[in-house]
């Protein structure tokens, strides 16, 4: 299923869940003014297609005692490693996201650490050594302005 597949109602509970993930399926049909049935069956089909994947709390790093953030870019030896070297990052806990880039370097993880000692210490003893990576580029990040769900649709105002 794509966004262009989904329908106004869909989208409207798309909507309500992006402000409170936690919103009850009762008080999704007070909202949008349809039966708790139909919130049902619009749950199920939205999980079913993988739109919905988990309703989760965002914890706050900082209050956490994480007070260093950074973007690490990581470089391959040779780009046969890249599946090993993503299962190998995933058991630094350290790294909250991975992905696939473009360019000179074939990964960027995301890390939080307690200070920027600790941020060394996952790059230089926990990230480098690993078997393939050529090498890395890490960026601070002083502070995070912004996080925000994906656009349900860049034509409609209210879902911006």
């Amino acid at each position: 299923m794509k966004n262009d597949q989904l329908d106004p109602i869909d989208l409207r509970i798309l909507k309500e869940l992006t402000i409170d993930a936690r919103i009850s399926y009762v008080q999704l049909s007070k909202n949008l003014k349809v039966s708790n049935t139909l919130i049902h069956q619009r749950m199920g089909k939205l999980q079913k297609a993988g739109i919905l994947k988990t309703a989760s709390f965002q914890l706050d790093p900082w209050k956490l005692g994480f007070e260093t953030s950074a973007f690490t870019q990581i470089m391959l030896s040779n780009a046969k490693h890249h599946g090993k070297v993503e299962k190998e990052l995933a058991h630094i806990p350290e790294i909250v996201e991975c992905v696939n880039i473009s360019g000179r370097y074939a990964l960027m993880v995301k890390i939080y650490a307690r200070n920027n000692r600790h941020l060394r210490d996952v790059v230089y003893e926990k990230i480098q050594p690993l078997e393939g990576v050529e090498g890395t580029n890490t960026i601070i990040a002083f502070e995070t302005a912004f996080v925000r769900q994906v656009p349900l649709s860049v034509d409609d105002d209210w879902i911006g």
